[in-house]
């Protein structure tokens, strides 16, 4: 007999949505075969059975939300043998818990400091003066299935924040006891518990509230962690475009017949990805170990998607012609909308790009993101003055902000980055010679 368990999907992975099911009860599956499909917060991909047997029980019913990394969802059994009774999955009680409100009880303290069990993912572990420890969500991931106290690990990563090879290093047995929780009111130091709105003011009932799908928790995880982990600084400047709206122009007529139609962001992820071999410090990474110094230029482009925005990937991007880049974004921004990516079509990357010209956003920074060490942010052309000699013109300028890492991309490695991506924009015969 074989649980069938939730599949982590991607890295950060935690939970994710039972979308349906392939098979029943009495099924007969053998090993590659498809046996549902699972959402997560960027896509939803198939799930193909590792074992052979015969469905004897399932556990999770199709369209179950928040189904926790790891929980059985089926149960395989050989010919013959019967199916024993299974404890129904994580998800659905806690949904269950949250609908039906326990009966109101004396306060607690001790219990409140107590960790539930089981949860869906760690929560954030306190330091002995009540401080919040700082930790990757997959350090986090990987203490609760060790069970390494958090409390007893020296962080390595930026700010002494927990990562996974301190993880890998730490021992179970060595990790220090999780420190007995202080009586309230006893530690002035304590964190601020957020808010609700009724507490800032905001009148019940004067809103409506939209609860988090998990790509929303997601992006908002992930942004607020390499805002704050991350020493960023922004580089700005101006390029004048007509040049390259002329080439897109014949570039455009050229390929008419083959049914493909350049974009300019086409072209600015062609120039990036020149630009990155032409300055390779920019291409890279920052790491506990060292400067990942990577070999080819995967571009990840920013797609907003509903309830967020995705980072689908043209890998070796200077590799490839102006016509595979914009077939190979269109196909995956198109996919990108619908989560039919695979995980690494939209995992990993090199360098971000993140285009908001056809919003007519004239200039913004973007938040890195990580591991990545920049991300270009990409304003609207529009028609300016500029200054030729001494004699006043019109030209299409478009502004962009490319952000950097400073820990792997300072200051001056920023700006020999912009200034070989600026020739190649203004003047787009330059990515061929």
């Amino acid at each position: 007999m074989t649980d069938i368990l939730m599949p982590a999907l991607s890295p950060t992975m935690e939970e994710g949505t039972l979308a349906k099911w392939h098979v029943k009860t009495g099924d007969t599956v053998k090993s590659g075969d498809v046996i549902a499909e699972i959402e997560t917060d960027k896509a939803t991909m198939e799930v193909e059975a590792v074992d052979e047997g015969v469905v004897g029980e399932i556990l999770v019913a199709e369209g179950t939300e928040g189904v926790k990394v790891n929980t059985p969802i089926a149960r395989l059994t050989e010919e013959g043998e019967a199916a024993a009774p299974a404890p129904k999955a994580e998800a659905p009680k806690a949904e269950a818990s949250k609908v039906e409100p326990a009966p109101a009880k004396a306060p607690e303290p001790a219990k409140a400091e107590a960790p539930e069990p089981t949860p869906a993912a760690p929560a954030p572990a306190k330091a002995a003066d009540g401080g919040r420890i700082f930790a990757s969500p997959l350090a986090r991931r990987l203490a609760e299935q060790k069970g390494i106290d958090l409390a007893g690990v020296t962080g390595s990563g930026p700010h002494g924040r927990i990562v996974k090879v301190d993880i890998d290093k730490a021992e179970p047995g060595n990790a220090k006891p999780a420190p007995v929780a202080a009586p309230a009111g006893a530690s002035a130091s304590a964190p601020r518990q957020a808010q609700s709105l009724e507490q800032m003011g905001i009148a019940p009932g004067s809103y409506d509230l939209i609860p988090l799908d998990g790509m929303r928790k997601t992006v908002a995880r992930r942004m607020t962690d390499s805002f704050r982990d991350v020493p960023h600084f922004p580089l700005n400047i101006d390029l004048e475009i007509d040049e390259l709206l002329a080439a897109r122009a014949k570039i455009n007529a050229m390929l008419e017949k083959q049914g493909v139609k350049v974009s300019v962001n086409d072209l600015v992820i062609k120039a990036a990805a020149v630009a990155l071999m032409r300055v390779p410090e920019a291409n890279a990474s920052y790491t506990p170990d060292g400067i990942a110094m990577h070999h080819h230029a995967d571009i990840a482009m920013a797609v907003a998607v509903p309830g967020g925005l995705i980072t689908p990937i043209i890998r070796s991007a200077e590799t490839k012609g102006l016509a595979q880049i914009a077939t190979e974004a269109k196909d995956l921004a198109e996919r990108a909308r619908t989560k039919k990516l695979k995980p690494e079509e939209f995992q990993g990357g090199t360098f971000s790009i993140s285009n908001l010209g056809m919003f007519g956003i004239k200039s913004f920074a973007s938040i890195i993101n990580e591991p990545q060490g920049a991300i270009l942010s990409v304003g609207a052309g529009e028609k300016r003055p500029v200054v030729r000699g001494n004699e006043l013109a019109i030209a299409t300028v478009m502004s962009v902000t490319l952000t950097c890492d400073h820990r792997v991309v300072d200051g001056a490695t920023g700006a020999r980055w912009l200034a070989a991506f600026k020739p190649l924009i203004e003047d787009p015969l330059n990515m061929i010679v």
